[in-house]
């Protein structure tokens, strides 16, 4: 089998079959797709304890989401459905990992400090505002917040919405998703209006 001889609803009716070829074929087939993005993503990423091989990974199993769950009843081509999913998935490892490396630098303390420099760590220990129990309250409040917001922002928005949580400027936005600043800005725009009528009613 050769993926020039089969379109992606050939592939997938065959990947349906359990057919191991048809299902390596269709890998192969995105594997430019899913390389280019990640290399691009890579690149606004550096520093942040990812490999270009762990985005490349997550591509993948995006591409895998996207044949596992691909409805043909929706009108909506196999190839605009596999690219959201694998943007998605390299996208959200990307920002996760960003946010992880923020944190980490954000709340870290040194093992070892001066006699004069206790008190601080002491003063740390006992506010409330660093309370463990406290810290995961606000993240599932923060995640069920945004989760909600997603729900309601296109496949784009959405892609823009992480991307800015995750503290990319509006240029590293547009050079991620190859579009113009002001798609970027425009975005951003009915973001806020949805985000605030999801806050009105939480």
């Amino acid at each position: 089998m050769n993926y020039h001889d089969y379109n992606d609803f050939e592939l997938l009716s065959y990947i349906a079959e359990n057919n191991e070829e048809a299902n390596e074929i269709i890998f192969q087939k995105y594997e430019p797709l899913i390389s280019s993005f990640a290399s691009k993503m890579y690149r606004y990423c550096k520093n942040s304890g990812l490999e270009l091989n762990d985005l490349i990974q997550e591509g993948r199993l995006g591409l895998n989401l996207a044949i596992n769950n691909y409805n043909y009843t929706k009108n909506t081509k196999f190839y605009t459905y596999a690219k959201m999913c694998i943007e998605r998935n390299i996208i959200t490892l990307a920002v996760q990992s960003k946010r992880l490396k923020h944190r980490c630098l954000n709340e870290s303390i040194p093992l070892e400090v001066p006699e004069a420099e206790k008190y601080k760590i002491n003063s740390f220990v006992a506010d409330k505002r660093h309370n463990p129990e406290q810290q995961v309250l606000d993240y599932e409040i923060e995640k069920e917040m945004t989760d909600k917001i997603k729900n309601v922002l296109t496949d784009f928005e959405a892609k823009v919405f992480e991307l800015k949580l995750a503290s990319f400027t509006y240029r590293e936005i547009a050079g991620i998703l190859d579009k113009d600043l002001k798609s970027i800005d425009n975005a951003m725009q009915r973001i806020r209006i949805k985000a605030r009528e999801q806050l009105k009613t939480a």
